[in-house]
């Protein structure tokens, strides 16, 4: 698929601090109009960076005409940032319109045709943006977070409540370190069931394996666990007014599906699509196939000029 795909390091700023980001050139004209291409904005969800299975999406959406943007957040990737793995919704979406504000001044990209994607974490985080940006043409969002106190509910379930309360523990010590401006304390992001990271559920920690990429860690801050509930993108559905592509897992045991479809009730021009597979089956093999294939004829639908 890489075939005819050229990706650049390009950087743009986000609050005062230098995010990196991939750039790849459209392979085609066939979605150029005469005010120019259009561009597809990409980040990943919990902790994830973007040398972490997003690359193949990206060629897929070049190869259908559209640039594409994928940017890794402050603090994680190759992006700067003085404090490193956080996990904070807020700074991500900051992030998320730093760089649609990028795209929109590339030389060639028509600034009315940007849509955005995100996946898990990020797949909640470009519904409270698109909601904020009237401004953006489309939005695909995948196996998302939709809904953390939901999230965390289903951790609990899944693990008892002495796993939430052991992180909870955790998140405010991390906190009284953060007041006190020491460096932080970390926790795993991802492991087997059983263990002290904040994905536990069976297939989590092997879901991860099958896509990472060199720049990841897997820790952080343990202060962002207690943001986790606050971050309801399911509030802002309903202001999300462009075309919005919702891919759904069915049998998803880290995002809980309840809330995307509560997504696709709220959201005036959402549109879903379903596979019955897991939450991370749907970066590799056969589902990525029929799923980015989904999304590609979405944005050229949506995207035509």
């Amino acid at each position: 698929m890489s075939s005819g795909t050229t990706v650049e390091t390009i950087s743009f700023d986000s609050h005062g601090t230098r995010c990196e980001a991939s750039y790849l050139k459209a392979v085609n004209d066939a979605l150029t109009t005469s005010r120019g291409r259009p561009c597809v904005v990409m980040a990943h969800g919990f902790g994830g960076t973007r040398d972490t299975g997003l690359l193949p999406f990206a060629e897929h959406f070049a190869a259908a005409g559209a640039d594409v943007l994928v940017f890794d957040y402050r603090g994680f990737g190759t992006s700067d940032g003085q404090l490193r793995q956080d996990v904070d919704h807020r700074r991500h979406r900051e992030d998320y319109h730093a760089a649609i504000a990028a795209a929109r001044g590339r030389r060639g990209v028509d600034p009315d045709r940007i849509a955005i994607w995100g996946s898990s974490y990020s797949g909640g985080h470009v519904i409270a943006v698109a909601a904020k940006d009237q401004r953006v043409a489309a939005v695909i969002s995948q196996g998302a977070a939709m809904d953390g106190l939901a999230a965390l509910l289903m951790v609990r379930e899944e693990s008892g409540i002495g796993k939430t309360v052991a992180l909870t523990r955790a998140g405010l010590r991390d906190a009284r370190r953060a007041v006190t401006r020491r460096s932080p304390a970390y926790v795993p992001i991802v492991g087997p069931p059983g263990s002290a990271a904040v994905l536990s559920a069976p297939g989590a920690e092997e879901g991860y394996a099958a896509i990472t990429g060199p720049t990841f860690r897997n820790e952080m801050c343990a202060r962002g666990v207690l943001r986790i509930a606050a971050n309801r993108p399911v509030t802002a559905a309903a202001d999300v007014s462009c075309p919005l592509l919702l891919v759904v897992a069915e049998r998803d045991n880290i995002a809980p599906v309840s809330a995307v479809r509560k997504v696709a009730e709220k959201a005036p021009r959402a549109e879903t699509i379903a596979f019955p597979v897991g939450h991370f089956d749907i970066y590799t093999g056969e589902p990525f196939e029929k799923s980015v294939a989904a999304q590609v004829e979405f944005l050229r639908r949506v995207l035509a000029g």
